[in-house]
């Protein structure tokens, strides 16, 4: 059995990450932050921040749903006290990363850090970095929800740095806005659309000689995220140090 926190836990993700956990016969929540919290607060101790609950309960993971703002801070209090930290949230810079990163070496405590839960999606990230050692030129549109605040997706943000890394003569380049072509992220054009009635798609596109190639991947809810969020729950106390991206956990 693994004691759970949810930080987030009024969110749509973590709300849903809430119900989902609950059900599970391995994995046992202990507290809930939010300074919203609401009804979900039934299920297990609910509080207002990361602090006030890791003085009052004792989890071995956590799911770290916050808002971007409090994503470091919360993640942060979580390694340094020995928590195991699952970090779904957005809007870690590469410097917050390599922080949190020192401290779960020092703490010999897991980190995981994942751009995007849907195991599809996942896939499609390994299929992308595979066709990139074969195309030179490829472009990546996500298109999400009118909610959502940040852009480029984190999910397209990574898809860019493995086809970077794969691609032999690829040279990364810093990013940078441009007019109608979106964002370039590691030397890729990202595409980000934002609309009412969308949750999570991805393309890339990649062009050859006499020839188009296309991944794509859909989520049509985000129950879609669930499968992943329970993978990266049961194996975040079996890690030391970091780990981006759920493909690590793929057989």
């Amino acid at each position: 059995m693994i004691d759970v926190l949810v930080s987030g836990a009024a969110g749509r993700m973590g709300s849903l990450s809430v119900e989902t956990i609950a059900a599970q016969d391995d994995l046992r929540l202990v507290a809930l932050v939010d300074p919203k919290m609401g009804a979900v607060a039934s299920v297990a101790p609910a509080f207002s921040s990361v602090v006030e609950a890791l003085a009052e309960t004792d989890p071995q993971a956590a799911l770290e749903f916050s808002v971007p703002s409090a994503v470091f801070a919360n993640t942060r209090a979580l390694l340094e006290a020995g928590v195991a930290t699952v970090v779904g949230a957005t809007g870690l810079t590469d410097d917050q990363v390599t922080a949190l990163s020192a401290i779960a070496e020092a703490r010999r405590t897991g980190l995981i850090i994942v751009p995007n839960f849907a195991l599809g999606a996942v896939l499609l990230m390994q299929f992308a970095r595979q066709a990139a050692r074969y195309y030179h030129a490829a472009e990546i549109i996500e298109m999400h929800g009118a909610g959502k605040i940040d852009a480029p997706s984190g999910t397209s943000l990574r898809t860019a740095r493995l086809m970077a890394l794969a691609s032999p003569d690829a040279a990364p380049a810093a990013s940078a806005v441009q007019p109608a072509r979106g964002t370039v992220a590691d030397g890729v054009h990202i595409h980000s659309v934002r609309l009412p009635g969308m949750v999570a798609h991805q393309e890339v596109l990649f062009g050859g000689e006499d020839e188009l190639l296309t991944l794509r991947h859909d989520s049509l809810s985000r129950r879609s995220f669930m499968s992943g969020v329970l993978l990266a729950m049961r194996r975040a106390t079996e890690v030391t140090g970091t780990v981006i991206g759920l493909e690590n956990f793929l057989d």
